[in-house]
């Protein structure tokens, strides 16, 4: 069997471009590993591949979610295996692309299985977050894991209180477990893996992250959240977590200005770049291919002798 093909990078780096020409190239099929294109009506914030560009290449694993619910790591999994084997029964090649480490981790090492969920734990740790304010969680983290502080996001208290549920409960931290699962399932049948890691200059890539988020208000960005809001979205939602729709989010009720809330999204959307750059170098079979200053043509050859491309696939 063929290594899956997977390209990674921070948001905002050009692995849309880049993929459609490589899966057209190839006769493959795009399976996206980002955690909000999953949900129906995300599309100017998340970036979501156009109309058009679905139909140049076939994508799998966009708007499978609703934005009003939860969309889990395991469930990603299992779609994007079914979407493994349909890809290859019909004699295509799957490519994997996007910038969600946990996805990628899931589809290359597997998902682990942790302490059982514990309730009342749960409920205690909300009350903490709530009484003793805004990230008290996360400085529990901090102190906890370090390691899954780095690679959580401060506002995902979801996440947060599962890490402090493994730490409390499991005896051992969510990231020392993930180390120990992923050493025990070098075996796992399909990941043979190719990996291929685009990145950019620091700068430029803040320069293209501005310039993005400029254009998605341009778009209808905040419409789309006003959409969301209307529908039932709340800020409570998991969905809601995206960067972007959080802040557009305190806009709508009141708590910030737009152009205060714009200037946030690039903030902290730079901030989760640099959180993806660690996530992914600490996977020692990323490739990485810096597309500072490269034609698209010569970028793409740089990422197929990354994925080691060399007319067997084709």
């Amino acid at each position: 069997m063929q290594p899956l093909l997977i390209i990674i990078g921070p948001t905002a780096v050009g692995k849309t471009g880049l993929s459609l020409s490589l899966a057209e190239e190839l006769g493959a099929e795009i399976i996206s590993a980002d955690s909000m294109q999953v949900y129906r009506g995300m599309d100017i914030g998340t970036a979501k591949p156009t109309a058009e560009e679905r139909a140049r290449v076939p994508h799998h694993l966009l708007d499978v979610a609703d934005p009003r619910g939860e969309f889990s790591a395991g469930e990603f999994l299992r779609l994007a295996e079914a979407a493994i084997d349909d890809i290859r029964g019909r004699g295509r090649i799957p490519l994997v692309v996007g910038g969600t480490g946990l996805y990628i981790r899931a589809l290359t090492d597997g998902l682990f299985e942790g302490p059982a969920a514990d309730q009342r734990l749960r409920d205690e740790l909300t009350e903490k977050e709530r009484t003793g304010g805004a990230g008290t969680l996360y400085r529990l983290l901090a102190e906890a894991d370090p390691d899954a502080a780095v690679r959580i996001h401060p506002a995902d208290l979801r996440r947060i209180i599962r890490a402090l549920e493994v730490f409390y409960n499991g005896g051992t931290t969510i990231s020392g477990m993930h180390a120990e699962h992923r050493a025990a399932r070098e075996d796992f049948p399909q990941r043979q893996v190719r990996i291929a890691g685009l990145t950019r200059d620091r700068a430029g890539l803040y320069s293209r992250i501005d310039a993005r988020v400029d254009a998605m208000m341009e778009s209808g960005f905040l419409d789309e959240v006003a959409g969301l809001r209307e529908m039932g979205c709340t800020r409570g939602s998991a969905s809601m977590l995206a960067l972007g729709y959080k802040q557009l989010m305190s806009h709508l009720d009141g708590e910030v200005p737009l152009d205060e809330a714009v200037r946030l999204i690039k903030r902290d959307t730079r901030r989760f770049a640099k959180r993806q750059y660690t996530w992914f170098n600490a996977d020692s079979r990323v490739r990485w291919v810096a597309l500072d200053g490269l034609e698209e043509d010569v970028a793409l050859d740089a990422v197929k002798n990354s994925l080691e491309i060399f007319g067997e696939m084709g």
